[in-house]
């Protein structure tokens, strides 16, 4: 590791040195995340999952830059043209644009204006020129007439052409430049003429414009999107006079005709090689800045609905809805597992109601259903207003269910594996009815960008985004903790140090073997080194275990903390585990190692207040207006119940139990200035809007959550 690099990352996230320099350790020792900001909090003195993320991103970034380095000064010293002086100034700098301005001369180009011009032995005289110091310059430019060059007006454009890519890669010149850009940029938008039909969903854009730092994330990539589909054509300028001024400013020293030529090539060079590359420059920042604000929103969103309340292991009836082919009915174990499945047709055009009716109820009775989920897409509103008719032997909760993303998982190659025999349909409702069960267990064996909580998802940078939606699953089931008794191999592959390998041989050790009785018998599983034990036991549960601490996010390095405490108290571990008065007794600094401080400690105490405990919400059943069922039932003015589906940067879309969303713009959500909707509102919250305009035409809503 590069000396420099843990103090310039601490200067730039305000960091102690020490604490990343101990994280950047543990992060090369192989430690996760998230077993770092749990269990390791005295070696970073505290620092949290974002924290540390933080340092482990700029970690990396700080790596490809050295590796950008490297490459440079080989293509440079194999040019024969690197000094003392340029080595150091690679090495200092530690700016991306920067070291690309230093490379920009030595870079390996196609041959330029300014490379012909040079070969024809222009170079001197654009010397001459640029010194400034030659009011006669036909003069100067007779000296360099030649065969290649036979007239003085040739001599003096061949010269310019030097000048203006000496001024290209002037880095001063470039600093100008993007100074005028980041102070006065204006992104536009125009339609392409003739596009202006097949182009009609962008129709906001078709003459838009507005500074570039001041345009939203989702305005900049749905310009991007249009241009990209061939709808709209994109450009980002300041103004050119003012950028020209600045320029000339700099390189013309002279009032003769020696500053004219130089004047001219500024000018060139600005309209021809600096303006497309610093607009380029921009283009590709002002898209990351909009894509890490998109990819933000689409990370908290899949936080929230992954951390939804689960309503636990019960005996569940799922129903994937539809008119046509009917409603796809599956009856659920506890564990999720495939009791029966049958179709019924209760819609048209079968109609068949009343036979429905008591088959639902039937199946509820022979199963012992306690709960019914019924999938929210088409027919879904009708379907879960038909299972609130039946009359049932039991009380029974019902529940609408998000059906965003299921269909990807019952085309997939996961739900191929769980269930060969049946088809998508049948694997789409026992995916919603293992949804209601447990939202983090389910929606872990789908790719996270196709779940639907996201803005212009499919138009930022995938790479990027798979990273980061990979990392906020993997913190959620290791903030929530993985049963490994009951777990899938999908959701185990995300607890902290297991991967895909690892889970797939703890589940086969599970069906050869039998349940796991602690912790320890984990060590056993092949592939189950020390290190894999280290960063994963602490987040794999074991219900009933032989020690109870096996079924509590208490590290195993930790036990003998908890045993020594109970000692000290003349009782048993299981005692403190349920006798509160007990845990008050304990005195935390008598416990305080150099290995263990008073951060673990405090942990530990509170995890035994609730060893086991799901850290999510209690689930609660949500009723739609039973009045609204269409677009057109809807009036401006109507006060209607509602659930958050999606949060964007410029508001949130809310599911009235019609087919369309209507959205509550920022500005809407309450009678304050919010600059970030999830100041407000939250993924899955039960909410009470008013309706501002319907536009049947286009099938928007627009909503106010001041009501």
């Amino acid at each position: 590791m590069n000396s420099k690099i843990p103090a310039l990352i601490a200067e730039k996230l305000q960091i102690a040195e020490q604490q990343v320099l101990n994280t950047l350790l543990l992060l090369d020792d192989g430690a996760t995340v998230p077993f770092i900001s749990r269990y390791r909090k005295e070696r970073t003195g505290g620092l949290d999952e974002v924290k540390i993320l933080d340092i482990s991103d700029e970690y990396k970034r700080l790596l490809d830059m050295e590796k950008r380095k490297e490459t440079i000064v080989s293509t440079i010293e194999e040019q024969g043209k690197m000094t003392d002086e340029l080595r150091d100034k690679i090495e200092t700098t530690w700016s991306a644009t920067e070291l690309e301005d230093i490379y920009l001369p030595y870079k390996p180009k196609r041959r330029t204006r300014a490379q012909i011009a040079r070969e024809k032995g222009l170079e001197p005289l654009a010397g001459i020129l640029m010194s400034q110091r030659r009011p006669d310059v036909e003069r100067a430019a007779e000296r360099y007439l030649s065969d290649d060059v036979p007239a003085v007006d040739e001599a003096l454009a061949g010269a310019r052409d030097i000048i203006a890519e000496w001024v290209n890669e002037n880095t001063t010149a470039r600093n100008i430049v993007r100074n005028v850009f980041e102070r006065e940029a204006v992104i536009s938008s125009r339609v392409i003429k003739g596009k202006e039909k097949e182009g009609d969903k962008y129709r906001d854009y078709f003459e838009a414009g507005e500074p570039l730092r001041r345009i939203s994330s989702h305005r900049l990539l749905a310009m991007r999107r249009g241009e990209t589909e061939g709808f709209l054509r994109v450009d980002i300028s300041p103004d050119e006079e003012h950028a020209l001024e600045r320029l000339c400013k700099y390189f013309v020293k002279a009032a003769d005709d020696s500053g004219v030529q130089v004047r001219m090539a500024v000018t060139d060079s600005y309209k021809r090689l600096l303006k497309p590359s610093i607009e380029t420059e921009f283009a590709a920042l002002s898209k990351e800045k909009a894509d890490m604000e998109a990819i933000h929103i689409f990370e908290e969103n899949l936080r929230q609905l992954l951390l939804s309340p689960p309503l636990g292991q019960k005996r569940i009836l799922g129903i994937d809805p539809g008119f046509r082919t009917g409603c796809k009915v599956v009856c659920l174990d506890e564990q999720g597992n495939l009791l029966h499945n049958e179709t019924i047709y209760p819609h048209p055009p079968q109609n068949d109601r009343s036979g429905a009716m008591r088959k639902i109820a039937h199946l509820v009775e022979q199963f012992n259903i306690q709960a019914i989920a019924v999938g929210n897409g088409t027919a879904g509103r009708e379907t879960e207003q038909f299972v609130q008719n039946i009359r049932y032997d039991r009380k029974v909760q019902i529940f609408s269910v998000s059906e965003s993303g299921a269909s990807i998982y019952s085309a997939s190659k996961t739900a191929r594996e769980e269930f060969p025999q049946y088809d998508v349909t049948v694997r789409g409702a026992v995916s919603l009815g293992r949804r209601l069960m447990d939202p983090l267990a389910e929606l872990v064996k789908i790719d996270p960008k196709s779940i639907g909580v996201g803005q212009y998802q499919h138009d930022v940078n995938q790479t990027l985004l798979k990273h980061a939606l990979d990392r906020t699953v993997e913190l959620c089931v290791n903030r929530v903790g993985v049963n490994v008794n009951t777990a899938s191999k999908y959701l185990l592959t995300y607890v902290s140090g297991v991967g895909s390998v690892l889970a797939q041989n703890i589940v086969n050790y599970r069906a050869e073997q039998g349940m796991f009785r602690s912790r320890r018998s984990l060590l056993k599983v092949p592939k189950m080194g020390a290190k894999s034990f280290e960063q994963s036991a602490g987040f794999l549960r074991i219900q009933g275990a032989d020690n109870p601490l096996d079924n509590s996010a208490v590290h195993p390095e930790s036990y003998d903390v908890v045993e020594r405490m109970a000692k000290d108290l003349n009782c048993s571990v299981s005692d403190l585990l349920v006798d509160e008065a007990l845990r008050k007794k304990v005195v935390l600094e008598r416990y305080i190692t150099e290995t263990t401080g008073l951060p673990t400690l405090q942990d530990i105490l509170t995890e035994l207040g609730k060893p086991g405990r799901d850290p999510r919400e209690t689930i609660k059943v949500f009723e739609f207006d039973p009045s609204v069922k269409t677009l057109s039932d809807l009036r401006e003015g109507m006060i209607l119940p509602g659930i958050i589906t999606n949060i964007t940067k410029f508001g949130a879309f809310v599911d009235m139990g019609i087919k369309e969303s209507g959205l509550v713009h920022i500005s809407q959500m309450t009678d304050r200035f919010v600059s970030d909707p999830t100041e407000i509102v939250s993924l899955h919250q039960h909410v009470t809007v008013k309706v501002l305009e319907v536009d049947e035409s286009r099938k928007r809503v627009s909503l106010s959550m001041i009501v």
